[in-house]
């Protein structure tokens, strides 16, 4: 059982050999990487390559590590003791199985996605690592030990916004997901739309790859949002000739809103009109950076943080100082 890729996922070299050696080691094959870059449908496409069911455990800050074990209702059992209800003798009625405990149960082998695990606290790696490990966990409420049937294939994504426990990690297999050079993004897309553009296409991967390197940009445009702007640019019929012809003074593209996501404070530098006003020089006013030499472009010249937009050093400069004056209003302005 060995994994090639699908019609429907370019998968390189290195993550089809991560795949291959985590199944090999049976271990859990944690996948980082950039939000957008396909961890998530790695385990998708890995059912559908191996014909196998899906189950996804998705992660949320509230998420504990005992719901994907099981869950025990007694608030429910209490209730239905008062009303008198037959079933209440029965304690396995009143367990809510989770994902491990579905996955454990399954006659086939089957892929188990844990989705996101950064996202929740930093004990639930931790809590987790007996049932990763040995595959099997205890119930207390029935005095037995639930093991897996099948191993099941485990596919663990991360986006890198926290730390894992180095216990954690020494019971997986680990595969950082680079982003895509331009020729494997080029197969990306012709996997979405055959039917686009090269031109097209050409001329938006040149836009997409200067605007990921914007200086100070907070979250570059990932795969996905680079499918989804070209889908909107075919649906508007902007050409490779709009693409081409662009203003070079204006970093922004069309349809912008679809890759870039988050306004950039220190993106300017390079890049004038994304995001934040060119700077002007302003009449009487020094610069604001005795680094960089840069103007402030806030008008009555008094920045809003506390470091140089362009090069980030502390300002001190009297003319980012909370003690400048207007000369109009002789005092300091409040924002």
């Amino acid at each position: 059982m060995k994994f090639e890729g699908t019609r429907d996922y370019v998968a390189t070299d290195d993550l089809k050999l991560a795949v291959n050696a985590a199944i090999t080691l049976e271990r859990p094959l944690l996948v980082k990487g950039e939000p957008g870059t396909g961890k998530t449908m790695l385990a998708e496409q890995l059912a559908a390559s191996f014909g196998a069911r899906l189950i996804t455990w998705h992660i949320k800050s509230t998420t504990k590590a005992h719901q994907g074990l099981y869950e025990y209702d007694a608030v429910s059992r209490l209730r239905d003791s008062q009303l008198g209800v037959d079933k209440v003798h029965d304690v396995r009625n009143y367990l809510k199985k989770g994902k491990l405990w579905e996955a454990f149960e399954a006659d086939e082998r089957v892929i188990l996605l844990i989705d996101e695990i950064d996202k929740a606290d930093i004990e639930f790696p931790n809590d987790l690592l007996q049932e990763l490990d040995k595959m099997e966990f205890y119930v207390y409420e029935i005095d037995e030990t639930i093991k897996a049937r099948q191993r099941p294939i485990i596919i663990i994504t991360s986006n890198n916004e926290k730390e894992l426990p180095d216990a954690f990690l020494r019971r997986c297999f680990f595969h950082y997901i680079a982003f895509p050079d331009r020729t494997t993004l080029q197969q990306i897309v012709d996997v979405h739309y055959p039917n686009i553009s090269q031109s097209l296409v050409s001329e938006a991967l040149d836009v997409f790859f200067d605007v990921r390197k914007v200086p100070g940009l907070k979250k570059k445009p990932s795969t996905s949002e680079l499918v989804d702007w070209l889908k909107l640019l075919m649906a508007d019929n902007i050409g490779e000739a709009v693409l081409r012809e662009r203003d070079p003074t204006k970093a922004i593209p069309p349809l912008a809103g679809a890759l870039v996501k988050k306004r950039a404070r220190r993106a300017v530098a390079g890049a004038p009109g994304l995001h934040e006003p060119a700077r002007q020089p302003l009449t009487g006013a020094g610069p604001c950076c005795s680094t960089c030499s840069m103007k402030c472009a806030r008008p009555r010249c008094r920045c809003r943080s506390a470091s140089c937009w362009t090069c980030t050093r502390p300002c001190k400069s009297m003319w980012c100082s909370p003690t400048w004056t207007n000369s109009t209003t002789s005092r300091a302005p409040s924002w």
